[in-house]
């Protein structure tokens, strides 16, 4: 296995025990339609949860192209 592997599965494993960790979105109301909810906006600890998520997903997606094009 070539590193960008590793690298893959470790940001893949982050990304899910991150996206796991976030409390926002939704009851089942809100996957039926329902319009009740309403925006706020991220602070603090939920604020950073949701950047490092977008940081491992754009580590995972870049190891995947450089694991392909190596």
């Amino acid at each position: 296995m070539s590193i960008f592997n590793y690298i893959t599965l470790a940001s893949v494993a982050l990304m899910i025990l991150l996206i796991l960790v976030q409390t926002r979105g939704a009851s089942l109301g809100a996957g039926l339609g329902s319009a009740g909810e309403v925006n706020t906006t991220r602070r603090g600890t939920e604020k950073t949860i949701f950047q490092l998520t977008i940081i491992s997903a754009i580590v995972f997606g870049a190891s995947l192209l450089l694991g392909v094009l190596s």
